[in-house]
């Protein structure tokens, strides 16, 4: 993650994500491969976030409806990632409700949290995240929590973003993300993190 406060994840391939993304719109199907590569990795881990095992199934219905209504899509790669993790979203919460189950869920209150340490640590606990047990930790997050750092961290979306997809005012999403990434630190092993985070995973300019 940069020093600006951008996710160092995804964004660094928007450009190519967003042009490839118009000639998709044009009947490129090569170029809707290259958006499916660049968009899937993270939309897959932020799923997996939400249902577990069920992430690949719930990805595919979810590419079927992008493929579908793609012609309406407007904006730039940044704007497409989020419209994605929009629609894989609303395939998700579809899931759990044909399913009767909710995200799991930490039996820590949200509130509960360490005190701050000497150095911050996000960075550190961000490159564990991709990791399978990272994923499976995030699942564990309160809801809010884990939505907010799945799609800051692992979808790449800024702080107004991911409160469009999640229907939130930005702050709140950056708080959220904040504390997710402090219980996450405790529970990999990372020493403490100070209040650099909530700028550090603030949106950006």
């Amino acid at each position: 993650m940069g020093h600006g406060g951008e996710p160092r994840r995804g964004q660094a391939y928007d450009g190519e994500l967003g042009a490839a993304v118009a000639r998709a719109q044009e009947g490129d199907e090569i170029a809707f491969a290259t958006a499916y590569r660049l968009v899937q990795p993270g939309l897959l881990g932020y799923l997996r976030g939400l249902v577990g095992d069920d992430a690949e199934d719930v990805a595919s219905d979810a590419w079927l409806e992008i493929a579908r209504d793609l012609g309406r899509f407007k904006g730039d790669g940044a704007g497409f990632r989020g419209w994605t993790a929009t629609i894989a979203r609303h395939r998700a919460l579809d899931h759990l409700r044909r399913q009767k189950v909710r995200p799991r869920s930490s039996a820590l209150e949200q509130d509960v949290l360490d005190l701050p340490g000497p150095h911050s640590t996000h960075d550190q606990a961000l490159e564990l995240i991709s990791t399978e047990l990272a994923l499976e930790l995030v699942s564990g997050l309160p809801r809010d929590q884990a939505e907010a750092v799945l799609l800051r961290v692992v979808v790449g979306l800024d702080g107004p973003t991911a409160a469009r997809v999640l229907g939130k005012r930005p702050g709140a999403v950056r708080t959220a993300a904040h504390r997710g990434l402090k219980r996450l630190a405790k529970q990999l092993g990372v020493p403490g993190v100070t209040d650099e985070g909530p700028r550090t995973l603030g949106e950006s300019k």
